[in-house]
Formats: structure tokens, sequence, C-alpha cells
């Protein structure tokens, strides 16, 4: 399984795309690579998984013995997008909880984001699409990034800047002070000493967010051997794969 992580990570293939190929949440997709044998996977997931690789079950060709050509990951990429493509696709035809309005608004979306890709001629765009893809990701746990975005809206004129969607009081100070500190970049006289000094405590934190990624793998191995223990299993097999995934998913709530 550690072969099986250092390849989806060569390869380019984040978890939120894994997920959504495979029909499965983020977090079941973590579950999942923290098993130690692709065996223990529910048997329609693996044989997914050994499509996406080009890999018949029973062959010669393994995990351990792929060789990345530049051909091989094309065709990987290939199959991934056009997988989760037709899934997202039938998910927004389908999708009866949109309104009229959400509907525009998305279309309104994709629509400017394909032309911002479809103009990309040094990937500036594509980096930028991605960090956006990421926010987006992040804004559930993040409420600054939606006062950031409104602010954002407020400052080109998109809205009026009395308008307020989400805690008043925090939105307002936080514009207060991102406005300061825009001010002060533009402006030009900012310490540069003291800015190098805030941007190494920044890289600081973000290191220790990449450790704290790194326990939850930790604790996510706790809770397996756990969930086996209080279930009375040695292992996980295709019979009781249904049970082991729920009583994991109890202890993870249990623990919060």
């Amino acid at each position: 399984m550690k072969r099986l992580n250092e390849l989806l990570q060569e390869l380019g293939v984040s978890k939120v795309k894994l997920a959504k190929y495979l029909g499965v949440s983020r977090q079941m997709v973590y579950n999942y690579l923290i098993l130690d044998d692709l065996d223990k996977w529910p048997k329609e997931k693996k044989l997914l998984l050994l499509q996406l690789l080009d890999i018949t079950d029973g062959e010669e060709k393994t995990l351990n013995n792929i060789h990345l050509t530049t051909e091989y990951m094309m065709n990987v990429e290939k199959r991934l997008n056009s997988a989760v493509k037709s899934n997202n696709e039938l998910d927004y035809l389908s999708s009866s909880s949109l309104t009229k309005d959400h509907k525009n608004l998305l279309n309104d979306i994709i629509f400017l984001l394909k032309e911002k890709l479809e103009d990309d001629n040094d990937d500036t765009a594509g980096a930028t699409m991605k960090y956006l893809y990421y926010l987006l990701q992040a804004m559930e746990n993040i409420p600054e990034i939606k006062y950031l975005l409104a602010y954002m809206a407020k400052s080109n004129c998109f809205i009026k800047p009395d308008e307020y969607v989400y805690d008043e009081d925090k939105q307002f100070t936080f514009e207060g002070i991102l406005y300061t500190a825009i001010s002060l970049y533009n402006s030009g006289k900012s310490d540069k000493n003291k800015v190098a000094d805030n941007h190494r405590l920044f890289v600081q934190e973000i290191e220790q967010k990449n450790e704290e990624k790194l326990s939850r793998t930790q604790q996510l191995m706790t809770f397996k051997s756990q969930a086996l223990r209080e279930l009375g299993y040695d292992d996980i097999n295709e019979e009781n794969a249904v049970e082991f995934y729920e009583k994991l998913a109890e202890i993870e709530a249990r623990k919060l």
C-alpha cells in the first residue's frame, strides 16, 4: 500500500479526484489507503482502481513494476478525467436540489473558468484555477475565506459595501484589517525585515499543519486497530468490510 500511495502521488492523482472516481467520500479514500493490503478494499472499488492503473487482476503487471512513462501518465489522467467528468455531468443533470438561479450561476462560473483556461498561454491561469479549487475545498473550515471573497466583491464594486451575508461583526472587522494591510502593501512603505519575520512565521505554521496531517494519518491507523478489536476481527475481508467501515466511522465520531 505504500507503493500505491507513492504511485498516486507520482501520477498527481488527488484524494478528491480519486474519491470522485471511486464514487466515495474523501474520508473513505483515506480509510482505504491506510489498509495494508489492496485485497482488503471492497471488490468493486479495487477493480475500479486496477482499471484506472491499467492492471488486469491476476496478470503479471503489479503496482511494484509499473513503469511511469509520459504515455502511461497521460492515459491514466485521461481515464480518470473521463470517469469523473461523466459522473459530474450526471450529477448536474439529475440534480433537482439546484434552483434555476443556482444552475445559471453554476453555468456562468464554468463558462468563465473554461474561458480563463483556454486563454492560458503561460500556465498561470491553470495554477490560479487550481488554487481556486483548493480555496473552495478549504472554505467550510476557514470562514475568513468567505469574508475575503466578499471584500474583493465590494472593492471591485460588484456588490454594495454595506452588504453582510455572513457574521456581520467578524466580517466588518476582517474587512477593516484587510483594507489596512492592502493599503500598506500598495504604499510600498512596509518594513521589509518585519515582513520577512512574518513570512517565516507563516512558513512555520504551514509546516506545523503538515505535521498535524501526518499525525491524523497515524490517528486513523489507531482507529483502524480499535475498530477491529471492538468487532473481534483480526483482519478486514469482503464479508466484514461494511461492518468495519461503519464501526470506523462510529469511533471517529466518538472521538470528536
